[in-house]
């Protein structure tokens, strides 16, 4: 036991003796740390200094920098400024040596001005006084002549006016027919325009169609099938044909009345067929109409292709085609529209092969200058302007929608092919025998024809020939001379396009015959 105490006491003094060891050399530690630190820190404080007065004076040479830079900009702005305010000052200047000469200048033209006016005033003074001269020795003058002649002024302003009327017509007269000699000696370009303008004329379209026809029947029995049961035949006829179907007194047939050709054309067709087979009811009137719109539109188009291939005409539309072979179902004067079109086709190719146009170009217008009559009763308006938008909805060339249009002159040409195709429109129609007309209005238009020429003075006889194409005058030969003769032609035909209407054109022939009789004894 005591050894252990021994021990624990030589532990307590060795430890004792450790710790002091390591105080003591702690202290030293930290005397040696903290005068490194305090080293350091000086020499911190040291480099600080000098970065500190580096930059003092990087600031202060900055600021240095920038007080020249701005002083120099202010004194580069205030030379600009002076320079501007100098310039403005220039142009001042200049504009008030401007201002100075131009008042300088409007005092010396106003000085001219004043000048110029007294003048014009001494002036015009001297030119009243002289015509106050002039109108005395005018009197005079005039006072003098009718004592010399023993006329009066007036007498004398009449005689003179006679006289020179009568060389002013005989003079133009002469005129007029040099004009027109001279017209024919052109070559052909004159020629072409000359005769296509001046071929024929037009006087007005007048178209009287037929509206009704009539469908014949094996008895009258068959009128009440027509009719049917409270009328419900006929009711469905006219619903499904859009036409008017007349059941009178007028024994074995009826009438058929619409102003569409080719409907009242497939309705008698519906009849007929209706009739012949009996069997008369509303669903059968509804087959047989189906049936009968179907034949006509191959008919039509049937009608077409072959109007095209009479006129050698190629590449229409097939459209167009259709609406072409409508027109073998108008009439216009009695004249079947299809048939007229062919043939104004073949004259205008005729008439432009012999003055130098193009024959297809020519009869392409022509066959299709009536196309706008296949559907006018659709569209309002007039037939000419109908076709010319057709012909710009298919395509056609600026010459033949212009020959449609203008067919009539109701548009000016841009082309020879509009006067003709115009004139081979009047030259079908008329042709003798193409348009039937009353004979009370045939021969009334005679009779007016030859009581025009017989109006005017020096007439002896007129006859009216050529089934009204021509009015032969004979004059009086004492009465006017062959001048006389000349402007009496042209005077009937003017008071005939006046006063009358007719297709084609007419014409004038005066006859004055000089007769020289001597006896021999």
């Amino acid at each position: 036991m005591e050894w252990v105490i021994a021990v624990a006491l030589g532990l307590a003094v060795g430890g004792g003796a450790v710790g002091v060891a390591m105080q003591i050399r702690l202290a030293r530690l930290r005397r040696g740390l903290e005068q490194r630190l305090e080293a350091q820190r000086k020499e911190l404080e040291a480099e600080l200094d000098q970065r500190l007065e580096r930059r003092e004076q990087e600031i202060r040479e900055d600021a240095e920098r920038r007080a020249r830079e701005q002083a120099e900009a202010r004194d580069t702005e205030a030379q600009q400024r002076l320079a501007e305010v100098e310039e403005r000052e220039r142009q001042s200047r200049e504009r008030e040596d401007k201002v100075v000469r131009k008042l300088e200048a409007l005092d010396e033209k106003e000085t001219h001005l004043v000048e110029r006016e007294n003048r014009l005033a001494q002036t015009q003074k001297d030119l009243e006084t002289e015509r106050e001269e002039l109108s005395r020795l005018e009197e005079e003058r005039k006072r003098r002549l009718e004592e010399v002649s023993g006329y009066s002024l007036e007498q004398a302003r009449q005689e003179l006016v006679a006289v020179l009327k009568e060389d002013a017509r005989k003079e133009a007269d002469q005129y007029v027919r040099e004009v027109e000699a001279e017209a024919k000696a052109q070559a052909q370009t004159k020629a072409t325009e000359v005769m296509a303008t001046a071929i024929q004329r037009w006087a007005g379209e007048y178209v009287a169609e037929r509206t009704v026809s009539v469908v014949s029947l094996p008895s009258d029995d068959m009128k009440g099938r027509i009719i049917g049961r409270e009328g419900r035949n006929i009711r469905a006829l006219e619903r499904e044909l859009g036409v008017d179907i007349v059941v009178d007194d007028t024994p074995g047939a009826v009438v058929v009345s619409c102003f569409n050709p080719m409907r009242r054309t497939i309705a008698v067709r519906v009849l007929e067929e209706l009739v012949a087979d009996g069997r008369i009811h509303p669903e059968r009137i509804e087959k047989a109409v189906k049936k009968q719109q179907e034949a006509m539109d191959a008919e039509i188009k049937e009608a077409g292709e072959s109007a095209l291939m009479d006129a050698d005409v190629h590449g229409v539309p097939d459209e167009l085609v259709k609406i072409l072979g409508q027109l073998k179902f108008r009439t216009s004067y009695t004249q079947n529209v299809l048939y007229h079109s062919i043939e104004v086709a073949h004259f205008a190719g005729m008439m432009a092969a012999e003055l130098g146009l193009d024959p297809k170009l020519a009869r392409r217008a022509g066959l299709l200058h009536d196309i706008g009559k296949a559907v006018d009763h659709d569209h309002e308006g007039g037939h000419a302007p109908i076709g010319g938008d057709l012909g710009r909805k298919f395509k056609e060339a600026d010459e033949v929608v212009n020959a449609i249009e203008g067919h009539h002159f109701d548009v000016d040409a841009i082309s020879p092919y509009t006067p003709l195709v115009h004139a081979a429109d009047a030259l079908s129609a008329a042709r003798p025998g193409a348009r039937r007309e009353q004979m009370t209005s045939y021969i009334k238009r005679l009779e007016d024809l030859e009581a025009i020429a017989g109006r005017f003075p020096g007439v002896a006889h007129a006859y009216a020939m050529q089934a009204g194409r021509e009015l032969r005058v004979i004059a009086k030969q004492d009465e006017m001379d062959d001048q006389g003769a000349f402007m009496l032609s042209r005077k009937i035909a003017h008071e005939i396009e006046d006063e009358l209407t007719y297709p084609g054109e007419i014409k004038v022939t005066v006859i004055r015959e000089t007769r020289a009789t001597e006896v021999a004894h």
